[in-house]
């Protein structure tokens, strides 16, 4: 089967771009057919002509937009080529979707252009893309609605895993489960809530923090709620409050190449490649525009996978991008006014939990973005890379797969973690009520005894009652242990 629409353009012009998730490919159907790994055309169907403007035209209207692509496409297509199908067909939506974008990335105007006429059409279906707010292109009558702008854009398909999971409401549920909870409830588990997400952001990366690195990143996420414009400045303060060596503090976003690595040696252990330097504050300033304004205008929690992901994909600073690009998640979603103030939705411990997806997540983007970087090892710790492609790769890609991913986490935030460390709250609560009743026993004596037996499922061990003989009498460890198969029977 040949290939046709993005796959045959790409292969055209030897563009760089990623290669289309399901490309297009003639086959012995009757109607153009979607399977898993390709969308299968007739040859009726077929652009008529070879050209990759007809392949483009074409791709426009049956594979949707991938700007990646059409990015580097439309540069090295002629004006007058462009200029020659806008005549013969002014109102045709495709050729003026592709002339409107053929102006963006080439920042020039095409010249001699009939009166165009026809409806005003979006750029991104609504039905199959999460889209932004429109921008109306009076001339070409296109609406940009993308998430982002044309110099900074991500694709987001409306899959029936993102579709499913939007409706579910998880932020409001979340408001919801948190308001039916008493002050002390509440106050205890979002206690709970802040150190386990410290917690588990330092396992992602392998690390375990000390008691001033967890302070520390507790009272950050604590300013989540705070309303701040982000800029560099902002960004560079927040890297220096997350990382404790001094030499590793950044005074703004680093001027140098960073890459990301296996124990693997040689080039074949790089995993990950950040975009050049010299890109860097441009492509921040795209995402940050995005996360400024976007946040508060599509769903809070497609934004946060977007200004997170990304982050972490420019990663801007040589140290201390996988940490704050989870706090910018929970920023994002406070800046939307959509979670009650010093509501947290542990993330980090759902994707703690799920570090195959999540790892699955990054790999969507950073296993194709490596494969366009030429890595020579020549010594310990030095390497020659060279970029074998442009910035459209980092400006234009597609979040669906992170987006999913961040949708189901905070699912998982919000009915297994927070509603799990509140029902273990509440027998905790009642253990201890009726243990102090009946006997006189010291409080933290009582409170590590029920800990332990809740922990060891309804059992003290013999050497934990050992430890206590001096201070707690037998037939208390006995009345903690019955007390507790009573509490979990009655939940």
């Amino acid at each position: 089967m040949s290939d046709v629409g993005y796959s045959k353009l790409k292969n055209q012009l030897n563009l760089s771009a990623f290669e289309p998730q399901r490309p297009s490919r003639l086959a012995s159907v009757t109607s153009v057919t979607p399977t898993l790994s390709a969308l299968l055309i007739p040859a009726k169907v077929a652009p008529k002509q070879d050209s990759p403007l007809s392949h483009l035209l074409f791709a426009l209207k049956y594979e949707g937009i991938n700007l990646q692509l059409l990015s580097q496409a439309l540069r090295k297509i002629s004006a007058q080529e462009i200029l020659a199908v806008i005549r013969e067909s002014p109102t045709g939506v495709y050729i003026r979707t592709a002339c409107f974008l053929w102006e963006a990335f080439n920042q020039k105007e095409l010249e001699g252009v009939p009166v165009i006429k026809g409806a005003m059409v979006n750029l991104f279906d609504p039905e199959k893309y999460i889209t932004g707010p429109s921008i109306r292109n009076a001339k070409w009558r296109i609406n940009f609605n993308g998430l982002g702008s044309l110099d900074y854009c991500v694709i987001v398909e409306r899959t029936e895993i993102i579709n499913r999971l939007l409706e579910l409401n998880i932020l409001q549920k979340a408001n919801d489960f948190l308001s039916k909870l008493g002050s002390t409830t509440s106050d205890r588990t979002m206690s709970w809530a802040y150190l386990s997400e410290t917690k588990s952001s330092f396992e992602i990366e392998r690390e375990t923090p000390s008691s001033t690195k967890a302070e520390a990143f507790v009272e950050l996420l604590k300013k989540a709620h705070l309303t701040t414009h982000l800029d560099e400045e902002f960004l560079v303060g927040l890297q220096n409050t997350v990382i404790t060596n001094p030499l590793d503090r950044a005074v703004f976003y680093r001027h140098e190449q960073n890459w990301l690595s296996s124990p693997l040696r040689g080039a074949a252990g790089v995993t990950y490649i950040p975009p050049p330097p010299e890109i860097v504050s441009q492509l921040m300033k795209g995402l940050l525009d995005f996360a400024n304004v976007t946040t508060k205008q599509i769903d809070p929690l497609v934004a946060a996978a977007i200004v997170s992901f990304g982050f972490v994909f420019i990663h801007p600073f040589m140290d201390g991008n996988g940490r704050l690009s989870r706090f910018l998640f929970h920023h994002a979603l406070c800046q939307s006014n959509s979670l009650k103030n010093g509501l947290l939705l542990p993330v980090s411990i759902a994707m703690k939990r799920n570090e195959d997806l999540y790892l699955a997540a990054l790999k969507s983007f950073s296993e194709p973005a490596r494969k366009r970087w030429e890595v020579i090892w020549i010594d310990g710790d030095d390497y020659q890379m060279t970029f074998k492609s442009d910035d459209s790769l980092y400006r234009y890609w597609n979040a669906t797969t992170c987006v999913e991913f961040s949708l189901e986490m905070a699912k998982q935030a919000l009915e297994k973690d927070l509603k799990e460390e509140t029902e273990f709250l509440a027998k905790y609560d009642l253990i201890y009520r009726a243990i102090d009743h009946q006997y006189d026993i010291r409080g933290k004596d009582l409170n590590t005894l029920i800990l332990v037996c809740m922990e060891q499922n309804g059992k003290i061990s013999v050497n934990r009652r050992k430890k206590f003989a001096n201070t707690v009498p037998e037939e208390i460890f006995d009345a903690i242990e019955a007390e507790f198969l009573k509490v979990v029977g009655s939940f």
